[in-house]
């Protein structure tokens, strides 16, 4: 009973986050601004939109490509349509209930290609590593180009940068600390810990052991260039937003990257957290948010289109398997 209880909070709450993420953002905007909003929305030029969604089709594709590099030396290649199709049912699913998109994924993949289902999933967490990797790399790269406006933000908001700093070395010393102490301990714990991070790194490690490593390294930068690309041409569909930089905009990609991963799909929260990044060049509340649903919706309905599309199609396309 209290694990079924369990199970379904972990459902319904990322859902009703999301519902009242939207209802707050809602209600803490006017009138005036709830109609100016809709406006640019209404008004979004569908070439710069249809571009968004093309440059999104394009690192699905890619992605359905890079997973077979991971497949292939383990004996098996799927079906590059099964590859798409399952993606995009992974995806979809992820929209209702959180990370279960990849189990999915798994168990499609050991159903119609014959894939154990611990091997394709290990290929799914070894792809998720990899993405971490580039994305905290990027955060890297973010803070490097827009140091100053992010530090100017903060003090204007009344944060101690001091305090900031000397939190962030503190956690990096106890980071260091933990470490080495796990590397040296024998504790149960210790050594379970040890032994996932050694079956992470070792996932990692196999992509520069396989034969098509520097496709699969290709695949990943085009993947996360259609990322960036896909908010790139959005902000042509507002007239404040046109004259961003790349380092402007790569703030707001890394805070909506941060709301997809906490969310179902970023729902309510992904146009709060891009125009909260928006705000700290200057960009209105009312250009940030449409900015931020004019690309949450035009992405959204794509996974909830060709998703479904997917969950209809793939069994049809593998009557015989």
């Amino acid at each position: 009973m209290k694990d079924n209880l369990k199970k379904t909070l972990k459902t319904v709450l990322p859902i009703l986050l999301g519902v009242f993420l939207v209802w707050y953002s809602y209600h803490k905007t006017s009138p005036e601004d709830r109609s100016q909003i809709l406006f640019y929305i209404k008004d979004a030029d569908l070439f710069w939109v249809g571009l968004s969604v093309i440059l999104a089709i394009l690192s699905h594709l890619s992605r359905a490509i890079r997973w077979n590099y991971l497949l292939e030396p383990l004996g098996y290649k799927p079906r590059l349509t099964n590859n798409i199709l399952i993606i995009l049912m992974a995806y979809l699913t992820n929209l209702g209930i959180p990370r279960t998109g990849e189990i999915l994924r798994a168990t499609a993949l050991s159903t119609y290609e014959g894939v154990p289902f611990e091997k394709g999933f290990g290929t799914i967490v070894t792809e998720r590593v990899v993405d971490i990797i580039v994305l905290l790399a990027l955060i890297g790269l973010t803070l490097v180009l827009q140091t100053d406006s992010i530090l100017a933000f903060l003090e204007n908001r009344g944060f101690n940068l001091n305090g900031i700093l000397a939190m962030l070395t503190l956690g990096a010393v106890a980071m260091v600390i933990f470490l080495v102490f796990i590397k040296k301990s024998s504790h149960s714990i210790a050594i379970k810990i040890k032994r996932f991070v050694k079956g992470l790194m070792d996932g990692v490690l196999s992509i520069f052991k396989m034969r098509n490593k520097w496709a699969f390294v290709f695949h990943t930068f085009f993947i996360w260039a259609c990322y960036i690309g896909m908010l790139w041409v959005i902000k042509y569909t507002v007239p404040e937003t046109i004259g961003l930089s790349f380092g402007q905009l790569m703030v707001a990609f890394i805070a909506g990257s941060f709301a997809m991963t906490t969310t179902n799909g970023g729902i309510g929260l992904y146009p709060i957290a891009v125009s909260s990044a928006l705000s700290v060049f200057g960009i209105s509340k009312v250009s940030g948010d449409a900015f931020g649903w004019i690309m949450w919706i035009s992405q959204t309905l794509l996974i909830v289109v060709f998703g479904a599309i997917s969950f209809l199609v793939l069994p049809l396309l593998n009557r015989n398997r």
